[in-house]
């Protein structure tokens, strides 16, 4: 089992397949150009797979694929359903913005795709331009459509609060689970990447976000949820959906923290707000690399602090991590 020094048990891995995207949100880009991965050196499927099968095999039960945009990387339905083989493997789930989810959502549910978290910060054309830098909110839309058309539950859409930017549309994200059955996850804006936007006056507690819509729409009432995240779930009174709140930064969550991040290099990341990681591409090339690999997560997970620190922000970019 993964079990870190202050008792935690590693269940979840986050997996980025790329760090390639087809949006430019400003708040995981950096102010200057941003310098993509050598394709070289991003890891090949295979390796990915035996990465993530030596984490199953250690006690890992859910894994999710992020990027950058993983559906921009070729073949990725191939690779979700070799994923779904994988024994002891009970949850595979995919964080993506949309954009070419319709026209894979059946594919990636017949591959063995259980869950998407569907990435939405406005539901106004205008303000969706102004925080992704294109015009692409139908294609999302109609992403999210198609998600619920196909069978997949609970289909989640994230949405990153900024203060003065997009927090006068949280009550209309809200609304959409009133006639469908989503879970509208309302995110703190957090401070990572060296370059990146990060500004205090952007920042807002979700605890405001619950205000708001406990005076619009009465008391929320605690809801069961699916998965290993974080969100505190509330749904609004006659919904068929339910709403999330995510206090990464106000009320973080480190003491139940249960999971690890893998960049598309194969650097292996204990905590989302620290740059520590480990380089799990040289065990790939021992002579048994399955071994060479547990050993590797052991030893790796003994280094996981026991709590986020924003006394340094993180330099690496969110697009580069996987979310």
């Amino acid at each position: 089992m993964l079990i870190d020094s202050y008792g935690r048990k590693i269940t979840y891995l986050r997996v980025s397949v790329t760090d390639r995207c087809n949006l430019r949100c400003f708040y995981c880009s950096s102010k200057d150009s941003f310098a993509k991965l050598p394709p070289e050196k991003i890891l090949s499927y295979e390796e990915l797979y035996q990465i993530i099968k030596v984490a199953v095999s250690l006690g890992v039960k859910r894994v999710r694929l992020t990027g950058g945009e993983p559906l921009v990387r070729k073949d990725l339905v191939s690779f979700v359903a070799a994923l779904a083989q994988i024994p002891g493997l009970e949850d595979l789930a995919l964080t993506t913005n949309g954009i070419l989810f319709a026209s894979m959502a059946l594919d990636l549910k017949k591959a063995g795709l259980k869950r998407v978290n569907i990435s939405l910060d406005a539901i106004t054309p205008q303000k969706y331009k102004e925080i992704c830098g294109i015009d692409a909110l139908n294609q999302v839309l109609a992403g999210i459509e198609k998600a619920l058309e196909v069978g997949f539950s609970p289909v989640k859409i994230n949405m990153v609060v900024m203060r003065g930017l997009n927090d006068d549309e949280a009550i209309e994200m809200a609304r959409l689970t009133l006639k469908e059955p989503l879970e509208v996850r309302f995110i703190e804006f957090m401070p990572i990447g060296s370059g990146a936007p990060w500004e205090e006056d952007l920042f807002m507690p979700v605890s405001e976000i619950e205000k708001r819509l406990k005076e619009v729409f009465g008391e929320l009432h605690p809801a069961s949820k699916i998965g290993a995240g974080p969100a505190k779930v509330f749904t609004l009174p006659g919904a068929k959906g339910s709403v999330g709140f995510i206090s990464a930064i106000s009320n973080h969550f480190c003491h139940k923290c249960n999971r690890l991040r893998l960049t598309p290099e194969g650097r292996l990341r204990l905590c989302l707000f620290s740059d520590e990681e480990i380089d799990l591409r040289p065990f790939l090339n021992q002579k048994n690399p399955q071994e060479a690999l547990k050993e590797a997560f052991l030893k790796a997970i003994q280094r996981k602090p026991s709590q986020r620190s924003l006394d340094t922000s993180p330099k690496r970019l969110m697009r580069s991590i996987g979310g």
